[in-house]
């Protein structure tokens, strides 16, 4: 940091488990990737390029090396999962990921009906090469899934291998874990925090209001993903209470109350208070 502030709420250290940021890169060219990281890779834990746009990127290899050295992973949206799936190219996706010294993958089901079990053996068989991410929820605004099941979902999926749940949001932040107008779905959350450890769950939370939804409820280090890169350090400000939607959610506001409270002045007894 470039200067000192008193009573910041303690941020969790690179590499961690919680405090975690996944920012999405939706087709960056290399030199905005050095751009972003200039500012951003001390705040960015994991990069997901969006969907499927890394079919359609140029000189991805170049881009991925960007981020190699910079020392953030990168992974291929689920998406593009999907679209191998449902061509029956599993196998195709394995030969890509190593292909692309991939250290991570997604497993998603969003835009495609996968039987569960299935979904849970494409995370036993990815688990064995990579981390696997696995993404609970549907892109489908219609389709609302009751919270026992995404709590189902998420525990059978973390006991198949994945290292972390996401749950969806699409990268506007209005299905899944949201309404259409992007309200959180309160109940939802703290439902599935009542059976899946916070640590195992990365929140899908592009709009500024749901990060400070999610950082009031559970605290300066929960898992957020889905940001824009030009949005990576106005979320570190909002993590530490340094922009106003969280500007005194970490203060002890009896002691500020205390300091700011005006002086009570009296004169001496038969004496007057002077006027004017």
């Amino acid at each position: 940091m470039n200067y000192t502030l008193n009573n910041l709420p303690e941020r969790t250290a690179k590499p961690r488990e919680q405090g975690y940021t996944m920012v999405m890169d939706k087709g960056l060219s290399v030199r905005e990737v050095e751009d972003f990281l200039e500012v951003g890779a001390s705040y960015t834990d994991i990069v997901k390029l969006g969907w499927a746009t890394s079919f359609v990127t140029p000189n991805l290899k170049r881009k991925l090396e960007v981020y190699k050295e910079a020392g953030i992973p990168v992974y291929f949206g689920g998406t593009l999962f999907e679209a191998f799936i449902i061509r029956n190219q599993f196998d195709d996706y394995r030969r890509l990921l190593e292909q692309f010294g991939m250290e991570y993958a997604e497993v998603s089901d969003g835009s495609i009906d996968l039987v569960h079990d299935r979904k849970l053996e494409y995370i036993r068989t990815l688990a064995q090469d990579v981390q696997v991410l696995s993404e609970v929820g549907s892109k489908d605004a219609e389709k609302i899934i009751p919270p026992y099941k995404w709590i189902s979902q998420m525990k059978s999926e973390l006991e198949a291998g994945a290292v972390k749940v996401i749950g969806e949001a699409r990268e506007a932040g209005n299905v899944g874990l949201f309404r259409s107008t992007g309200e959180v779905r309160s109940g939802l959350v703290e439902e599935i925090l009542t059976q899946v450890p916070v640590e195992k769950i990365l929140w899908e939370a592009p709009q500024k209001s749901q990060q400070v939804w999610f950082i009031k409820m559970m605290g300066a280090n929960v898992n957020l993903g889905n940001i824009a890169p030009n949005e990576i350090v106005s979320l570190e400000t909002i993590r530490l209470g340094l922009r106003g939607d969280t500007f005194t959610h970490f203060l002890d506001m009896e002691q500020v109350d205390e300091m700011f409270k005006p002086e009570v002045k009296t004169g001496k007894p038969g004496t007057s208070m002077p006027r004017g």
